[in-house]
């Protein structure tokens, strides 16, 4: 179609829209709303075929045929599946004279990709995946837009783009108006991941009729029984965990200011970033950012808060020499709860004043008499009787854990300049960045995978998807102006360090 039909066809569709809306009587605002929206839409498309075409009468192949190094070939019609439908289109293809490969110069002005969506779409997709599992994903854009991408092209627009990801966070630019006291805070959380004998069953070969070839049964509760005839359900040992988890390591990173009421205000630009890979390479992750932020890694203003993994701490040390390492109090709290119930009731009053008595300890500066308190209670212990085993073993358990944390135990300093006590943001981005969408029942992932997924997430819940999509668009307009094909989809998972992985 040429343009001047394309903008004929146009009036007439609204035309016939805007008589529709005229000419309704006695319909209500649920049927009139319903009806309209697949009319809106098909005007867009047109409307979009008419951009599209505007484009292509001022297209000037000139410049791409004149040196003699590509020949053109017939046209040929491309289908772009857009938020409001199909759009056809007919485009000029080139191709190389000598060897292989060619482009299409008007996907290279429209800075459209190879992948059959169009920019928006992606973006649509991808960001919706971040947010619900990709068969709810497909199913919510299917009801608002009346289509939607399989299952299967959605994970492959996320493996594709989640490889942009951690491009992107590395060239972000520094947040403006950042805070006098950068926090750190680092933990880790599993998710559940599949078995090699599960991947390996769901790489087995399935009747395509979708009925199982061993049972004449057409309905799925029968199929499914003959499947389970004569197969016992291996029974799990004391100590199995179908969970199968593989840690990630969390990040969040974040500022503190000062205000004109003495107290620190935040948080400030928090950003939260997560990965399979080891601990090492989310270490030097937070190197780089503070250092992006203006932070130096010898700077008393950063506040490391973690859960008093030791080895984690020594590896931290070495990279921020002179930070503030905190050991969150919460932790401490839940010891000396446990260690209390050996000495008193659950639930009971007496319980509740002797963790209070003893957690004072901790916030009045005197966690050195609090660790000797309790090394008193152990030796007066008879280490044989069995009615004080419990508290043996407790109050072991407590010393062995606060002993080589006291450092990061200066609690009454840390109240005094209102700084963080507990690592509760980064306990909180645990459970939303990964809980809520990798580890709900039923799902398994492979590393790989679920690394695209989770960096994809990390930049939505932290704000910056507009700003990265945008980046990643920019970038692939550069690689079309190149000449060079631009595909989103890809079937190839994020390379894992898996040393520290399990």
């Amino acid at each position: 179609m040429n343009l001047d039909s394309i903008e004929k066809h146009a009036d007439e569709v609204y035309a016939s829209i805007k008589a529709y809306v005229k000419g309704v009587e006695k319909e209500t605002f649920l049927g009139m709303e319903r009806d309209l929206r697949p009319k809106i839409f098909e005007l867009a498309c047109i409307l979009l075929q008419l951009y599209i075409a505007q484009i292509s009468e001022k297209l000037d192949l000139t410049d791409y045929i004149k040196n003699g190094d590509y020949r053109k070939k017939p046209l040929a019609k491309k289908v772009l599946k857009t938020t409001f439908g199909e759009v056809e289109y007919l485009r000029t293809y080139l191709q190389k004279k000598h060897g292989s490969g060619g482009f299409c110069p008007l996907d290279v002005v429209l800075g459209v990709f190879a992948d059959g969506f169009s920019p928006f779409m992606i973006s649509l997709v991808t960001r919706t995946t971040t947010r619900l599992s990709f068969s709810a994903s497909t199913l919510i854009l299917k009801w608002f837009l009346g289509r939607s991408p399989s299952v299967e092209a959605a994970e492959g627009l996320v493996l594709g783009l989640g490889r942009k990801a951690g491009e992107y966070m590395e060239t972000y630019s520094p947040p403006e108006g950042d805070g006098e006291i950068l926090v750190i805070e680092i933990d880790g959380k599993a998710t559940p991941t599949a078995t090699e004998q599960e991947l390996e069953k769901r790489r087995g070969k399935r009747c395509q009729s979708g009925v199982s070839c061993n049972c004449e049964a057409k309905c799925q509760r029968h199929r499914g029984q003959s499947k389970r005839n004569g197969k016992k359900k291996a029974r799990k040992k004391k100590g199995d965990k179908s969970k199968n988890g593989r840690s990630i390591t969390l990040v969040a990173m974040y500022t503190l200011k000062r205000g004109a009421d003495g107290k620190m205000h935040g948080p400030i630009n928090k950003k939260i970033w997560g990965s399979y890979n080891t601990r090492k390479v989310m270490m030097q992750w937070a190197k780089r950012h503070a250092l992006l932020r203006g932070f130096s890694l010898g700077s008393k203003n950063i506040q490391i808060v973690m859960d008093g993994e030791v080895c984690l701490a020594k590896g931290l040390k070495e990279i921020f020499t002179e930070a503030r390492f905190t050991l969150d109090i919460r932790h401490l709290e839940e010891y000396l709860w446990e260690l209390g119930r050996h000495y008193h009731k659950e639930g009971s009053e007496e319980l509740a004043e002797w963790v209070s008595k003893h957690k004072q300890y901790l916030y009045e500066g005197c966690e050195k008499k609090l660790l000797e308190k309790l090394k008193g209670y152990w030796r007066k212990l008879s280490k044989r009787t069995k009615k004080d085993s419990g508290k043996v073993g407790g109050l072991a358990k407590m010393i062995s854990y606060m002993e080589p944390r006291l450092s990061m135990m200066d609690y009454k300093d840390i109240i005094e300049n209102d700084l963080v006590l507990g690592s509760g943001v980064i306990e909180g981005a645990a459970r939303y960045v990964v809980g809520e969408r990798m580890d709900c029942s039923g799902m398994r992932w492979t590393m790989g995978r679920a690394e695209a997924l989770l960096h994809l997430r990390c930049i939505e819940l932290n704000g910056d998807w507009e700003s990265f999509y945008e980046s990643f668009y920019q970038n692939s307009l550069t690689e079309l102006k190149k000449l060079k094909p631009v595909k989103v989809r890809s079937t190839c998972p994020i390379p894992i360090d898996k040393e520290e992985s399990s």
